[in-house]
């Protein structure tokens, strides 16, 4: 199957109520040759909102991908009501290298909306934003841990806003963070655009972890049919309702050593709990760290090596009740 390389997406001229498999050329190496972006569109037979999921802003963030390839391969095109775009690999060169940044070593999430006329990693940016998520009315942009961490499958979110904090209780995570955008990342440069966006962190890096996938693809799925693109499906498999926290924070090492962390993803610890210890070239312990105020564990270290600063664990903070975030959109 021959699928066509083009400089953008051109969604008028695409047929409706069919799948389009297409490569977008971003940028070219040094020897002249286009480096593109794979891309999913399914243009429905009625009009409706633009949506696309995109995976892979960090090249060994891999989850992400059978997430979107499953969520297309089980479309009905011809049901389907408005645009989605799907973008399984946003990050070629990263992805190629298997590493988490391009190779000239920047952080794309840092980077957006880019530059049209700048370093070749703030162009790529530009023109990935410029054609796959300028005109969009919602985005959901797919995660991992970085390598050396573990994450639990969470929501990033801005549960101040209500459509937003119903796209992420309707993602059905096992933890909600309420989180504003940030500058340079894909959501927020979105959200920046009037776009309604949320981030998906969907445990661990360079893995495929099944579960997570369909528990993911499954939440994708409830975001489209409630913005009426897609038919509603009942839940297949009942799951618990997410803790949502309303803020976090990493704890860091103050020494280095050899860092062993004690307690899991979505562990709920207390103020004072021993969380991990740390010990020198010899096995001598050098400390033992304690968690700083109760929560819930979001992630954490798994790289035994750590240096002064290393992380240890990613902390939430459980939103009380009467928490203003708790206050908005629900699923029901």
């Amino acid at each position: 199957m021959s699928i066509p390389t083009v400089d953008r997406l051109a969604l008028d001229d695409l047929p409706r109520g069919r799948l389009h498999r297409l490569w977008l050329r971003m940028t070219h190496d040094a020897l002249a040759e286009p480096v593109s972006v794979p891309v999913l569109v399914v243009r429905g037979a009625k009009k409706g909102p633009w949506a696309a999921v995109t995976a892979a802003v960090h090249g060994n963030e891999v989850n992400g991908v059978p997430v979107i390839h499953a969520l297309f391969e089980r479309l009905d095109p011809t049901k389907v009501r408005g645009t989605l775009i799907g973008v399984p690999v946003a990050n070629v060169p990263a992805f190629l290298l298997r590493q988490r940044r391009t190779d000239d070593g920047h952080d794309l999430n840092h980077l957006f909306p880019g530059k049209a006329k700048g370093k070749e990693a703030e162009v790529y940016a530009h023109r990935f934003f410029k054609h796959i998520v300028s005109d969009l009315d919602l985005l959901i942009d797919l995660h991992t841990a970085s390598f050396g961490r573990v994450n639990c499958l969470y929501v990033r979110a801005d549960m101040t806003d209500p459509t937003t904090a119903r796209m992420a209780r309707l993602q059905r995570p096992q933890i909600i963070l309420h989180s504003r955008p940030a500058d340079g990342t894909l959501r927020g440069a979105a959200a920046a655009r009037g776009v309604a966006a949320v981030t998906v962190e969907i445990g661990n890096p360079h893995r495929v972890q099944r579960d997570h996938v369909r528990r993911t693809r499954a939440g994708v799925r409830a975001v489209l049919a409630d913005f009426g693109m897609i038919p509603r499906r009942a839940p297949s498999v009942p799951v618990d309702d997410p803790v949502v926290c309303h803020r976090s924070k990493w704890l860091f090492t103050d020494r280095g050593g050899f860092l062993e962390v004690q307690p899991r993803v979505t562990d709920r610890v207390e103020k004072g709990d021993a969380v991990a210890t740390l010990v020198d070239a010899f096995g001598e312990p050098i400390r033992t760290y304690e968690a700083p105020r109760s929560g819930i564990v979001i992630g954490h270290s798994v790289d035994p090596v750590a240096d002064t600063g290393a992380r240890i664990l990613h902390l939430g903070e459980i939103a009380p009740p009467d928490h203003e975030i708790l206050q908005g959109e629900t699923t029901t």
